[in-house]
């Protein structure tokens, strides 16, 4: 080996050296970000999802870091492992911004922020990350500081006469392994936080659902059986009660905790068994009112079957749930307790702080303990679910009684469409007949009566004759215009050839207004439904030239999951309100019939959003003008 390979290997092995005590210094940092990663997890398991996202976007320059550091270092590259970064919220046709969830927001920034932490928290790099966080501190401290440690180590023990011998082969050890250790200190991290492979994803993908489903259900056993000592406590209550004031008042009580066996129910995927409420009727005495609707409570076979269930869910909830919570809260107190102890330097007690005089025996049974109680937990749920699906799902009549109940609101509510579709219906025919009468018909007996006095004058004055002809003429167009917008009124013949868009541009071209139509629509509906359509947004067009000050209007017209969906904006002042209107109400009433929507959001000042929702299916498309401003 000449002089220059003897200066490169000196030179390579300082620089590992001095590499593995710079990452052993970032050590602590990376303590305290794991701390603060698991607080904010924490703070999510009680509600404060919020904090988590801002958290782990301010400590993953580490991550990044390390990543940089293994490829220019230890000669082991790795690529960002993180998902595309969601991008921003886009206003949807109304102008609002719908969050992943569709609720409308009037800014990007809830749903942005929805996004963004629907993105963290799904993305698997982020748990690599924590994982990392948590070990690296551990192993590969250890793996880059070992060589740093033994040099310190043996020079050192130069100072100290009988360790020399012990320190000088440690010294050399650490600088000849320095180089082995840097790369492998690389290949460690890029193990944890570099991009999977596709089998690995596979593992971590389904380890997580494991997990997820494991962590649900410890969680639900707890709320389980928190539910079940209320229960109890319930149970002693409506007995007491039953005891001193008699039936009547503790049916009133089972009553009023309906909640709980509902809160049951809810998470078991258990529809309400419970028949209607029984109406008040007003009397003299308020005993006998409460006495009548206490009676027909009593009547519920439900009301019973719940005393029933409050009486048993104490015993089989607490046996099911407890023996999980109890595994997992004692195995975590003998695995967290002696670590703890040992990290604050006090001595170990024998209440789980040892066992058999060994405090990592007592974690290592903590650990199988907390295992153990978590992988049992979503057994126990689903014999839970089976107990409560027994006891507190409706029974065949109370199910027939809820579908008769259907039933009955269903033909009420097809009952009263029926009838505002007959009201409409002969209001739109007295209106033709008055235009008709009142219009047309009126020109038609004024033109036969012009008619008889050109006969008059014809041969004695040919130029009064003449007169009576050129106004006869325009009697007849006008008398036509008048028919053709009657029929316009009746059917639009532009939406019997060319269909619901273009009727509509055909409306906004004659509105005062500047009216922009925007259409995805890829067939055509049933012409009634079609009708009810156009008309309802003639009469939007009508209600903002007359009352809402308005300059301009967007109309957007799309089908979407088997339901037509048009929305008309106006910039006008606002204030609309289909309670004191009748325009609103009579959309309301034409889009009945068809099982239509009408949502109005127009606070003051404006802006006006109306929204008319028909479900409806498409069939072959007709042709349409392709989207124009009017």
């Amino acid at each position: 080996m000449d002089q220059t390979e003897c200066v490169k290997l000196v030179t390579s092995n300082a620089r590992a050296v001095l590499r593995g005590a710079a990452l052993l210094a970032l050590t602590p940092v990376k303590v305290l970000l794991a701390a603060a990663h698991a607080i904010a997890i924490l703070a999510a398991c009680v509600g404060m999802i919020f904090v988590f996202p801002p958290v782990f976007d301010r400590s993953r320059w580490m991550a990044t870091l390390a990543r940089r550091l293994a490829g220019q270092w230890s000669a082991a590259p790795a690529a960002e492992p993180y998902r595309p970064r969601p991008r921003p919220t886009e206003p949807s046709a109304d102008g609002l911004y719908r969050s992943r969830y569709g609720r409308p927001f009037r800014s990007a920034r809830v749903p942005d922020f929805q996004q963004h932490s629907h993105w963290i928290w799904t993305d698997p790099a982020t748990w690599r990350d924590i994982g990392w966080l948590l070990a690296d501190p551990v192993v590969g401290s250890v793996i880059a500081g070992l060589p740093a440690a033994l040099l310190a180590y043996g020079v050192a023990s130069l100072f100290l006469s009988w360790q020399w011998i012990l320190g000088v082969p440690a010294a050399v050890a650490g600088w000849l392994v320095a180089p082995a250790l840097l790369r492998l200190h690389g290949r460690w991290t890029r193990f944890m936080i570099g991009p999977a492979t596709p089998a690995a994803a596979a593992r971590g993908a389904a380890w997580r659902r494991w997990f997820g489903r494991c962590l649900l259900a410890t969680l639900r056993s707890a709320a389980f059986l928190v539910g079940s000592l209320v229960a109890l406590v319930v149970l002693a209550a409506a007995v007491v009660v039953l005891v001193f004031t008699g039936p009547l008042v503790a049916v009133r009580l089972l009553v009023a905790v309906r909640p709980l066996p509902d809160f049951f129910r809810r998470y078991a995927g258990v529809p309400r068994p419970y028949g209607p409420a029984p109406q008040t009727v007003r009397t003299a005495s308020w005993w006998t009112d409460f006495a009548s609707v206490s009676r027909a409570y009593a009547e519920d076979p439900a009301t019973w079957r719940d005393l029933f269930w409050l009486a048993c869910q104490p015993v089989i909830g607490c046996l099911l749930n407890l023996p999980p919570v109890a595994l997992i809260g004692y195995g975590g107190w003998g695995l967290f307790f002696p670590s703890f102890a040992m990290f604050f330097g006090s001595r170990p007690q024998p209440f789980y702080g040892e066992l058999f005089g060994s405090s990592w025996l007592a974690m290592t049974i903590g650990l199988v303990l907390v295992i153990a109680g978590f992988a049992a937990t979503p057994v126990i749920q689903r014999l839970h679910t089976r107990w409560l699906t027994v006891l507190l799902a409706p029974t065949a009549s109370a199910r027939l009684f809820a579908e008769r109940e259907q039933l009955a609101a269903r033909v009420e509510q097809l009952t009263e469409t029926r009838t505002a579709a007959t009201d409409t219906q002969a209001a739109e025919l007295r209106r033709i007949e008055r235009d008709l009468h009142d219009g047309t018909q009126a020109r038609l007996v004024a033109m036969g009566m012009t008619l008889g006095a050109v006969e008059a004058l014809i041969d004695r004055d040919p130029a009064a004759a003449k007169k009576l002809v050129a106004q006869l003429r325009e009697t007849s167009a006008t008398a036509l215009a008048e028919l053709r917008s009657l029929v316009r009124g009746i059917h639009p013949p532009v939406l019997a050839e060319r269909g619901l868009v273009d009727a509509i541009r055909a409306v906004a071209l004659d509105t005062p207004l500047a009216v922009r139509v925007e259409a995805d629509l890829d067939g055509h509906a049933e012409p009634p439904l079609e009708a009810a359509a156009y008309f309802a947004v003639v009469e939007l067009l009508t209600n903002a030239v007359r009352h809402s000050g308005a300059s301009e209007v967007r109309i957007d017209i799309e089908h979407h999951d088997g339901e037509l969906r048009i929305s008309v904006r106006d910039n006008g002042k606002g204030g609309a309100d289909p309670d004191i209107g009748t325009g609103l109400r009579g959309i309301q009433r034409r889009l009945g019939p068809f099982d239509g929507r009408v949502t109005v959001s127009s606070p003051l000042g404006g802006p006006t959003l109306v929204t008319l929702e028909l479900p409806c299916v498409l069939f072959s498309p007709r042709t349409s003008t392709s989207s124009e401003t009017a």
